[in-house]
């Protein structure tokens, strides 16, 4: 591997590396005073977790149809209990955008002192996020971003991308020396942008070790498509060496069809990092050997920072004042060496 195509790869591990330590820090959320009409300095005076000044904040997420969304919204819940100076207001989950544009123009009528909003729909919420932002109430946008910056006060992200490349890195780390080895994709919905990023940032790491995806499908991020497209997979592919599949609770149907099939030749890696699939890579039964987390505590995150952005704090261990505009979580991989330190956090599926 050429020394011209190697350089990228390791921007995109440092950046990586950069912004999971910014995620670090929001998880802390310790040590700095209320941010001050001043400049400059390091505020690590006191206790973010001291109770402080009581807010109310808004929470609004697409319906729990889903092993991941359902772990969003239970994580939330969990922080509101951290705090005694928080009051999280949770709104019944919807796909219907129409109701969920409601249920923020409910909590800007009620005068809320922050709203956390992970949207069906980016773009479809972004001008009622918009009249959140103009009425003074903070809004702290969750994994869809709106398509303005305008629209939101700090903005926390999953990496997608970073996603693709970790499992992309895993698989040639295990496969560098087969040039030959085929290697297969079961994504989720390919309309959507995050299905795009993670399938480009896996095509990116394969490339810098000389492999590319030689059979691939969509499912939908369902059990029965998650078997149903494992299976044409399959069928069209009689050797595969590795295979990643972007999300576990699919990846529940994955594993039945590979069962189904007879076929253990190969290695899969997961997506998410659910319950079950920590759980099977714990067991080492099955041709599942990894999952690339993508943080279900991204709205946590959210709720937390929303606290901070009401009550005038800073992120702790930031000489920067105020909560950074933008965080992008970390996207580590989780084999039998280290599944013991993710599973006890992990969402079920």
């Amino acid at each position: 591997m050429s020394a011209a195509r190697q350089r990228p790869f390791r921007r995109m591990t440092f950046t990586a590396a950069a912004l999971m330590s910014a995620g670090a820090l929001v998880a802390g959320c310790t040590g700095n005073e209320p941010e001050s009409s001043g400049g400059g300095g390091n505020n690590a005076a006191s206790d973010n977790d001291d109770e402080g000044e009581s807010v109310r904040i808004g929470f609004s997420a697409p319906a729990a149809d889903h092993g991941w969304m359902a772990g969003i919204t239970e994580a939330a819940r969990a922080v509101d209990e951290e705090y005694g100076d928080v009051e999280l207001i949770v709104a019944e989950g919807t796909n219907d955008v129409s109701a969920q544009i409601a249920q923020v123009e409910t909590f800007i009528n009620e005068g809320v002192d922050a709203i956390v909003l992970l949207p069906f729909d980016g773009d479809a919420l972004t001008p009622v996020a918009l009249e959140a932002m103009e009425a003074g109430i903070p809004v702290i946008n969750v994994d869809r971003e709106f398509n303005s910056p305008f629209a939101a006060r700090a903005t926390i992200l999953g990496d997608n991308y970073g996603m693709g490349v970790s499992a992309g890195t895993y698989i040639c780390e295990q496969l560098g020396d087969q040039p030959d080895a085929v290697v297969a994709e079961i994504a989720g919905i390919d309309s959507l942008p995050l299905t795009q990023d993670r399938s480009q940032g896996f095509a990116d790491a394969l490339a810098d070790c000389g492999l590319e995806v030689s059979n691939r499908v969509a499912a939908e991020f369902t059990v029965e498509s998650g078997e149903s497209e494992a299976a044409n997979l399959l069928q069209a592919a009689p050797q595969i060496d590795a295979i990643w599949n972007h999300d576990d609770d699919q990846g529940v149907g994955v594993l039945a069809a590979i069962e189904n099939a007879g076929r253990d030749e190969f290695f899969m890696v997961g997506g998410a990092g659910s319950a079950n699939a920590m759980r099977a890579i714990q067991e080492g039964n099955s041709v599942l050997q990894a999952t690339v987390i993508y943080p279900h505590t991204q709205a946590a995150d959210g709720v937390r920072l929303a606290r901070l952005v009401a009550q005038g704090k800073s992120v702790s261990d930031l000489d920067s004042q105020g909560v950074p505009r933008t965080i992008v979580l970390n996207a580590p991989v989780v084999t039998a060496d280290n599944v013991d330190d993710f599973l006890d956090a992990a969402f079920e599926s």
